[in-house]
């Protein structure tokens, strides 16, 4: 990940309503949640939840997908793995091995791979 995709990343987050709805959608899985569902949990309008999204969306951190009516949102967990091992990719002074265990343990409870046993991401694998 370059440093342009990294701020535009982390710049999707640095707002409080866009914090609670990717952490929300962080907590829903891969299943992911439908628009309405997400609006109603966080109490945020449809409309200024509509823009919310589409910022993560553009952030590369959430994903969207069609079913039937609705607009299912979940969380892009390859952009997220990128984005975290680019916050640490210089870690212990370039030797990121000596994060990646931590990185891993934290990691496994939350962001699931896109291959079994396998990082989405080869980031944290330098």
């Amino acid at each position: 990940m370059d440093i342009e995709v990294a701020v535009k990343a982390l710049g999707a987050l640095a707002q409080q309503s866009r914090l609670a709805a990717f952490r929300l959608l962080v907590r829903s899985g891969t299943d992911g949640l439908a628009a309405g569902e997400i609006a109603q949990a966080l109490s945020i309008p449809h409309n200024t939840l509509s823009s919310h999204l589409a910022t993560l969306v553009q952030g590369g951190l959430v994903r969207s997908r069609r079913e039937g009516r609705s607009i299912i949102y979940s969380v892009d967990f390859d952009g997220t793995r990128a984005m975290l091992g680019f916050l640490v990719e210089d870690c212990c002074h370039g030797a990121p091995d000596v994060c990646r265990p931590a990185l891993d343990s934290i990691l496994a409870g939350y962001c699931p791979s896109t291959s079994e046993g396998e990082p989405a991401d080869d980031t944290l694998a330098r």
